[in-house]
C-alpha cells in the first residue's frame, strides 16, 4: 500500500493567560504523530503597533514570548487571517508573521500584500505533497490585504435583508453573498495549487460566532465554489463552538472546529446577561474564562490521510476543553465521547453526512 500524508488540524489558538506551556499538556503527544500540524492563530504578538478603532479590545494582542503555545502543541503550519489578525494595524501582523516563522513554522493567509496574504504553503512527506490556502471572512474595513497594503486574505461577504411577506414588523430573512472579486481570487488560488499539489486544504475564518448550528448562506455558497474549483478539504474556524459537517460530491467541509486553546476575560454576570440578550446563548460558569457560550468546551480535532491520489480518509477526533483549558482528545468507550458524537450528529443533521465511529476516531463520508 502507497505511504500516506497525515493531517492533524485544530480550531483557534490564542489563550491571554499564563503559563501558556501547560494548556497543550493532554495532546502534545498525539498531535506529533501528524505529517502536517495544523493551528488557527486568533490573535497577535508583538509589541508593536497601535489598537485600531475597529478592534476588539486591547487583548488581541499579546506579549511575543506567549506565542510558544504554537511550539506547545508542536504545530507546522499556521493560519493567521483572523478578525482580529489587524487590530493592531499592519506593523503588529508582519511582526507576528515574522516571529512564527522565525520559529519554523509556515504561515498562511496574511502578508505585506494580497499576494503575500494569498500564497499557500506546501508540505511535502512520503512522497505526497499537500498545499494549503488561508481566507478570512469576518473583517473589519481596512483588514484585508490589498495590492500594496498589508492586511488578511479575505472573503468577505455582502449582507442583505428580505423582507418574506408584506406584513411591517415581520423578522428579515438574512442573505449573505461573497463578494465577486474575493470568491474569483480563491478559486484561482485553489486552481493554480491544485497544479502544484496532490491535495488542496482550504482553511476559512468565517461563520456566525457563538450560536449552535447558525451557517450563513456566503458560507454554502464559497465551500461549493472552493470544491469545485479543486479544493479537497475545507477546516473552519471563528465559531468558537462546533457546527456543521457537511460532505459535498464526497468531499467534507468542517464548517468550525470551535475553540483549541483559548481563554478570554473573566464573565461576569452583566456579562452573561448581555451575551445572553445578544446572542441568545448562556455562559458557562464552570469556564469563566471561556466566555463564548455553553457549548465553547466541545472542540474537534479533523484528521485527514493524503496519498498521490488526493484524499483517502477524513475523520474527526471528538475533543472536550477541561476546566484548565486544556483540549483533551476522547477514547471510545468515554461517556463524552459519545456526547460528542451525538452533539456533532445534531449539528449536521441539516447537512449530507454520516458518521461511524472507527476505533477512536468518527469517519467522515456520505450518507448512503
Amino acid at each position: 500500500m502507497a505511504e500516506q500524508l497525515t493531517l492533524l488540524a485544530c480550531g483557534d489558538v490564542g489563550p491571554i493567560h499564563e503559563p501558556v506551556k501547560d494548556f497543550a499538556a493532554l495532546v502534545k503527544s498525539q498531535l506529533g504523530s501528524a505529517d502536517i500540524r495544523f493551528g488557527q492563530v486568533e490573535r497577535v504578538y508583538s509589541e508593536k503597533g497601535s489598537l485600531q478603532v475597529h478592534s476588539g479590545g486591547g487583548h488581541s494582542r499579546l506579549k511575543p514570548h506567549m506565542a510558544d503555545v504554537f511550539k506547545e502543541c508542536g504545530f507546522n503550519v499556521l493560519s493567521v487571517a483572523s478578525n482580529h489578525a489587524m487590530d493592531w494595524g499592519g506593523e503588529a501582523l508582519l511582526d507576528t508573521i515574522e516571529l512564527l516563522r522565525n520559529q519554523g513554522f509556515q504561515v498562511i493567509g496574511g502578508g505585506r500584500n494580497l499576494e503575500e496574504a494569498r500564497k499557500p504553503a506546501f508540505i511535502e512527506a512520503k512522497g505526497v505533497r499537500v498545499a494549503m490556502l488561508a481566507y478570512c471572512s469576518v473583517l473589519n474595513d481596512g483588514y484585508a490585504a490589498e495590492k500594496d497594503k498589508v492586511g488578511v486574505a479575505p472573503l468577505r461577504a455582502h449582507t442583505y435583508y428580505e423582507a418574506p411577506e408584506y406584513q411591517p414588523g415581520v423578522p428579515p430573512r438574512v442573505v449573505t453573498v461573497p463578494y465577486e472579486e474575493d470568491m474569483e481570487g480563491m478559486v484561482e488560488d485553489i486552481a493554480r495549487a491544485k497544479k502544484e499539489a496532490d491535495a488542496v486544504v482550504v482553511s476559512h475564518h468565517w461563520g456566525i460566532h457563538f450560536i449552535p448550528k447558525m451557517i450563513a448562506d456566503y458560507q454554502t455558497t464559497a465551500a461549493k465554489a472552493a470544491f469545485d474549483a479543486g479544493a479537497d478539504l475545507i477546516i473552519g474556524h471563528h465559531a468558537h463552538v462546533p457546527k456543521a459537517i457537511h460532505v459535498h460530491n464526497g468531499k467534507v467541509c468542517f464548517y468550525s472546529l470551535s475553540n483549541f486553546i483559548m481563554s478570554a476575560p473573566a464573565q461576569t454576570p452583566a456579562k452573561a446577561a448581555a451575551f445572553r440578550k445578544k446572542f441568545g446563548v448562556e455562559l458557562d460558569p464552570d469556564y469563566p474564562h471561556l466566555g463564548y457560550g455553553t457549548d465553547a468546551k466541545r472542540s474537534l480535532v479533523v484528521k485527514a490521510l493524503f496519498s498521490k491520489k488526493g484524499v483517502d480518509k477524513v475523520s474527526f477526533l471528538p475533543t472536550l476543553i477541561d476546566k484548565q483549558l486544556r483540549p483533551e482528545i476522547l477514547k471510545k468507550g468515554d461517556a463524552r465521547f459519545d456526547d460528542m458524537v451525538k452533539y456533532m450528529d445534531w449539528a449536521s443533521e441539516d447537512y449530507a453526512h454520516r458518521f461511524t465511529v472507527q476505533g477512536d476516531e468518527v469517519l467522515v463520508s456520505a450518507p448512503a
